[in-house]
């Protein structure tokens, strides 16, 4: 990839039916929070679906982690701090979906 091309790591989430709004916000947090504990997260950001198109098929929290490389991602995934949040959110969460791409412009 170009230097200037950065991994984009996009995750999705639907969270199980009646999960309570505490619950959602506490996992919220903790996703937030792992940019400040995570050296090799270069970028982040996330948001909640509007779409007015209805097809989200049930997914409603969208996850944007940016590293420079592979590798950081590869040392992200098993980090104890990524493996921590897991544990927050797993009891709530009903689907995932994960994909990576290199940023193009």
């Amino acid at each position: 990839m170009s230097e200037q091309s950065v991994l984009r790591h996009v995750v999705l989430f639907q969270f199980k039916d009646g999960t309570p709004a505490e619950n959602v916000r506490q996992i919220e947090d903790a996703f937030q929070a792992l940019p400040g504990k995570i050296d090799v997260i270069q970028d982040f950001e996330w948001g909640t679906d509007v779409s007015v198109e209805g097809k989200a098929e049930g997914y409603t929290h969208c996850f944007f982690v940016t590293f420079a490389s592979e590798a950081d991602r590869d040392a992200y995934l098993p980090h104890p701090d990524h493996t921590a949040f897991g544990a927050v959110l797993r009891p709530h969460l009903e689907k995932v979906l994960v994909l990576d791409y290199w940023q193009k412009t």
